[in-house]
């Protein structure tokens, strides 16, 4: 009998999977609580949550780019994902302490740098060592343990506010401590295979038709990557575009009625569902077409949206949450698939950078429209043009890819 395809991966992806849970705890200690904290204790407007939002998950896609380049040019992807760790796990303690919004602006800015640099060469990293028919799979175990983390976090959050009187600061000061255990985690536990180490003379295996490489990787490079990459970084832009940040599904169960000390409990939700659903998604997009996948997690965003919007009590947005965990379960995972399986090995960290770097600038855009629209019309036509957007983008999937077959998947 046959182990299942997650008993067949390395310790590394398990490691790293496990370094994300415990940071995502951190993290969504912190922010399930923190547009609250920005619009009732902070004054802030929503406007201004969305631009630090996207703002913040911009900066991390900018220093993607440069950390993946130098993972690729190092021969290295442990360090600069490590110090990414570091980088956010010391920036707990300065949510803690903010007494203004520039001061949380500066916490958020630094925390999603940590963010950025970490992510490019984890998921050139988890590629590199994951077998290439497994990547799917490999993809979705680390994403569904990092949303059981973004659901463990706000749920701590919930728990602490209980019994710390609503104290959202002193929440903020317990975020530390699982931002360290990742940190040590995973300083101990993950191994680079001796092909990315720059004391190996060989070099990751080369695919037919690739030829190696000089160890100088340069940003110049990007204009190696192939043109079949390119139309999977598109296809991230129009997906990014298509929702926004969700510190707006905070905002809107707040709108809806829930407590400040239960407002977290919108992404516990989610990530319930996110996590439940990103493995097995993985997996089955390592067998079949990723057509189906792609316009399915459209069809649920569309319905997320138009739930959210239109929800008249807390149980509907919790209802419209749990879609929006079963669109990024189907979708999140099986994009990193298709970089991996569309880059260059030589280039892959490189190649993770610009597709996170395009993905946030196009999430930024899509949060300062989410803002402006919610402060100017209110949170229905905010979801509504959501929907609008994922239904138009959806029916442009369908239309473009009719003929052809996605790169990346077998023919299932």
């Amino acid at each position: 009998m046959n182990a299942s395809p997650a008993g067949r991966l390395p310790l590394g992806i398990w490691a790293m999977g496990f370094g994300s849970m415990l940071m995502d705890i951190s993290s969504e200690m912190i922010h399930s609580l923190l547009p609250v904290f920005m619009v009732a204790v902070l004054g802030a407007s929503v406007v201004t949550v969305g631009l630090v939002e996207g703002v913040a998950e911009a900066s991390a896609s900018f220093a993607k780019v440069f950390s993946g380049a130098l993972s690729d040019r190092w021969r290295r992807r442990k360090p600069p994902m490590v110090f990414g760790y570091a980088l956010s796990a010391a920036t707990k303690p300065a949510f803690a302490m903010a007494q203004s919004m520039g001061w949380v602006f500066a916490a958020r800015f630094v925390d999603r740098i940590g963010k950025g640099i970490r992510g490019a060469p984890r998921d050139a990293l988890v590629a590199d060592i994951a077998p290439a028919e497994l990547r799917g799979a490999a993809f979705g175990l680390r994403q569904a343990l990092d949303s059981v983390g973004a659901m463990l976090g706000p749920l701590a959050a919930m728990l602490l506010m209980a019994a710390l009187a609503d104290d959202i600061v002193a929440v903020m000061w317990w975020s530390a401590l699982p931002a360290a255990a990742a940190v040590l985690l995973l300083v101990v536990a993950v191994r680079e295979p001796p092909a990315t180490a720059p004391s190996s003379a060989a070099v990751a295996p080369v695919p037919p038709g690739e030829t190696k490489a000089p160890a100088a990787i340069r940003i110049g490079s990007i204009g190696e990557l192939p043109v079949r990459y390119w139309k999977v970084v598109a296809l991230g832009a129009v997906f990014a575009l298509a929702r926004f940040s969700e510190a707006f599904l905070v905002l809107r169960a707040q709108d809806a009625g829930l407590a400040i000390a239960m407002v977290p409990l919108v992404m516990v939700v989610m990530n319930v569902v996110y996590a439940a659903v990103a493995y097995p998604a993985g997996a089955i997009a390592d067998r079949v077409r990723p057509r189906p996948l792609l316009v399915g997690g459209l069809g649920v965003l569309v319905l997320a949206d138009l739930l959210l919007a239109f929800a008249s009590s807390s149980a509907g947005v919790l209802a419209g949450a749990a879609l929006w965990g079963l669109h990024m379960g189907l979708t999140q995972g099986l994009m990193s698939k298709l970089v991996a399986d569309t880059a260059p090995v030589r280039l892959r960290g490189t190649a993770f950078g610009v597709f996170n770097l395009v993905g946030g600038l196009a999430l930024l855009l899509a949060s300062l429209i989410a803002g402006i629209l919610w402060s100017w019309a209110g949170p229905a036509w905010t979801f509504v043009a959501g929907a609008a957007f994922a239904a138009v983008c959806a029916a442009g999937l369908i239309a473009a890819i009719r003929d052809t077959r996605m790169p990346g998947a077998s023919r299932g």
